[in-house]
């Protein structure tokens, strides 16, 4: 790695410290979801967090981008919402001078840098999809032009866990657009009472920018010239073939309980996370360590269980854990 990359990723690694403690100012521990939801950005992914109602979902995002001094949008995901109030629509526009009238493309809330996509399951596929093909594309096109986001673009999407009924689940080739899948524990009881203390208060925190546009997108470059060893990038392959059932190295566990497995984007991805949680903690190139980090919201929402075992009450994440411990 040139002299410069190194400083760069010091430089990464120290601004890293600073955002974590202006976030911890406002939000109360989490630090696992604080240190993904930086991976994913850096790594030009988008994440999946599922978590019940109450637990600064919402709070945690706009705290994010306002520590990294981005444009922060939350959209309401409901049944009657469409494409065009996602990504902007074209009106009218009157000339009362040259009496002449012509359309002018409005805006939507997709255009930001930070999107907050809360209960995307309650949408239908069709609007679902146009902020799915935002999220790929970065760009968004309405009456034939092609209108470019504002980079960086980060989606955050969020799904409730309790309530299913009148929703539209993701279908499978849409969650593997999401780099991680979180998932939002209760706190501590310890961290709750500091909750509790900080917002029943007249404690109003102030979070300072750490970082702001330009940063962010020259740290994405850097962490695409990362150096990767090619025992680390064959780990993560193996890791993802043996999740696959009729793969020779898929153990007896993979066949009996999965019935598809991650895709080559889950490979890509759990070397992206690799290489920018290695710069997050001031190290040039990623470990197998590093791997192993980032491989259960990275595998989490790419396997497709079987009937077996959902009857024998085998999560995804059970699974990941055990690939983990046959690793090697």
């Amino acid at each position: 790695m040139p002299g410069n990359d190194v400083a760069a990723v010091d430089q990464l690694a120290q601004s890293y410290k600073r955002l974590r403690a202006e976030i911890a100012k406002v939000i109360v521990g989490q630090d696992s979801i604080v240190e993904h939801l930086v991976i994913s950005l850096l790594s030009r992914g988008h994440c999946l967090l599922v978590g019940v109602p109450g637990l600064a979902k919402t709070l945690l995002i706009k705290t994010l981008s306002q520590a990294l001094d981005l444009k922060f949008s939350r959209i309401q995901f409901t049944p009657d919402l469409m494409p065009s109030d996602i990504t902007g629509t074209e009106v009218i526009e009157e000339n009362v001078g040259k009496g002449s009238k012509s359309f002018r493309f409005v805006r939507g809330p997709v255009f930001a840098n930070i999107i907050l996509a809360d209960e995307i399951n309650r949408t239908p596929p069709k609007t679902q999809a146009a902020l799915l093909e935002a999220m790929q594309e970065h760009h968004v096109t309405a009456a034939g032009q092609t209108y470019p986001l504002d980079e960086p673009f980060f989606v955050l999407a969020t799904q409730n866990p309790i309530e299913q009924e009148g929703t539209y689940p993701l279908p499978e080739a849409q969650l593997d657009r999401f780099m991680f899948n979180l998932w939002l524990e209760y706190p501590s009881a310890d961290e709750e009472v500091r909750i509790v203390k900080t917002t029943t208060s007249q404690y109003e925190a102030t979070v300072s920018s750490v970082l702001n546009a330009a940063d962010i997108i020259a740290f994405q470059h850097l962490v695409r010239r990362v150096p990767v060893a090619d025992a680390v990038v064959e780990y993560a392959v193996r890791l993802a073939h043996a999740s696959r059932p009729g793969q020779p190295q898929a153990p007896d566990f993979v066949q009996r309980w999965i019935r598809w497995g991650a895709g080559p984007r889950a490979s890509q991805f759990l070397i992206l996370g690799a290489k920018t949680r290695a710069t997050l903690f001031g190290r040039p190139t990623p470990d197998i360590d590093d791997v192993r980090a980032v491989a259960a919201p990275v595998l989490r929402h790419r396997l497709v269980t079987s009937f077996t075992a959902e009857a024998e009450g085998v999560s995804p994440l059970q699974i990941v854990e055990k690939l983990l411990e046959r690793a090697t």
